[in-house]
């Protein structure tokens, strides 16, 4: 049985870095592939739509403690506004 999700923004952050690990060095992922992958993960869960703004603020965790950065057409965002995607830091 899949348990429910106690704390869906830190599950949003561990999905995403899930994704990310899953991937090559320099790819990346839209925070809609995060969403899905925690609608799928518990039957419970809301619609995947419904998880942006928890994905959106596990994103935003993650951007202050330095463990992803946002893309977009091949540039860098300083910050979460309009669409974007998530990439590993560089370090």
């Amino acid at each position: 049985m899949v348990e429910p999700i106690s704390d869906p923004v830190a599950t949003a952050c561990v999905t995403t870095l899930t994704l990310l690990a899953a991937r090559a060095a320099d790819a990346t992922v839209c925070p809609s592939e995060v969403a899905r992958a925690m609608a799928a993960s518990d039957p419970g869960a809301p619609a995947w739509r419904d998880l942006m703004p928890v994905v959106h603020r596990g994103v935003d965790r993650l951007l202050a403690d330095d463990r992803v950065r946002l893309r977009w057409k091949g540039q860098a965002l300083a910050t979460r506004t309009g669409p974007y995607r998530i990439a590993r830091t560089v370090r």
